[in-house]
């Protein structure tokens, strides 16, 4: 955890001041990142996940810095929880300005070994449950008050996601569906983009076993900037996503992955130090599996 006592966004104080903006999986990780931002920003942020107890750590972090927050316990994958938890949200705060589609997960499995049962939960957590989220949001609010952004939450799964194939087909579902949807609202003046990130020092690494720790301690040497992204700086570029300065921006998937997508496996990769990182995140903390490098 850094010295800092707020959160250090590169974006001016009060960007996002008067606006409700919601932050699915707010509990943890990036989505926890972002809600800090965000109301570090000035704007009231609710955090939504399946467990009250994560969010009422998390909103009392929040408070603690003085920000704005409020919670909501459901799973984004029942259609009925949604559209009441929703409700609720716009009953309470009287409209929404943004969604962070930022929930999901998934687990590691050979694609022979993943069952249908499994394909599907993975399919629900990462593309049906944003899907619902975004149309009651568009439905209850945004249709109906001029507007707003949806950000989704993609990966780099640009060729192929091998280990993960349930959900590479849920994440490349998203980014058709960014893109229909940023279609299909503009005419409700919505803007709908999503952010794609790659190998992240986030708590989630820690869900995957011990099994996989050789693995993710190998990532970095795989990437041309030789080291992993940080939550704040997947949190920056949502947060531009959400804010007037990307106005004229929708449809689009920004790829936040350290330059993976234009590795190559033939030239040689020269030996160099890893590239400077951006933490503005107060509260962060370093993933178990990487603590001690």
């Amino acid at each position: 955890m850094t010295t800092s006592s707020h959160y250090d966004s590169i974006f001016r104080p009060g960007l996002f001041q008067g606006q409700i903006h919601v932050v699915t999986g707010g509990g943890s990780g990036i989505g926890r990142c972002v809600a800090h931002e965000l109301a570090a920003l000035g704007a009231t942020v609710v955090i939504t996940g399946r467990t009250q107890e994560k969010l009422d750590k998390v909103a009392a972090e929040i408070r603690e810095d003085g920000g704005q927050v409020d919670t909501a316990a459901f799973d984004i994958r029942d259609e009925e929880q949604v559209k009441a938890a929703v409700a609720r949200i716009v009953t309470t705060h009287g409209r929404i300005h943004g969604l962070v589609n930022n929930a999901g997960g998934q687990f590691p499995a050979p694609m022979e070994m993943i069952s249908k049962r499994g394909f599907e939960a993975v399919v629900a957590n990462n593309l049906t449950g944003g899907f619902l989220m975004a149309r009651e949001v568009f439905n209850q609010s945004l249709s109906k008050h001029g507007g707003g952004a949806i950000v989704n939450m993609a990966a780099d799964m640009w060729n192929g996601m091998a280990g993960m194939a349930h959900s590479g087909a849920a994440r490349a579902g998203m980014v058709n569906l960014t893109k229909t949807a940023a279609f299909e609202w503009a005419r409700s003046h919505v803007r709908v983009n999503a952010v794609a990130p790659g190998w992240v020092a986030s708590s989630g690494m820690d869900s995957y076993g011990p099994a996989m720790a050789p693995m993710i301690l190998s990532l970095k040497d795989n990437l041309p900037m030789r080291r992993l992204g940080l939550e704040a700086e997947i949190s920056s570029v949502i947060c531009f996503l959400l804010s007037p300065g990307a106005a004229f921006v929708t449809g689009v998937t920004v790829a936040i992955d350290g330059g993976a997508g234009v590795n190559n496996p033939v030239w040689p990769k020269a030996p160099h130090e890893p590239a400077p990182s951006f933490n503005g995140f107060h509260r962060a903390t370093t993933p178990k599996v990487l603590q001690g490098l």
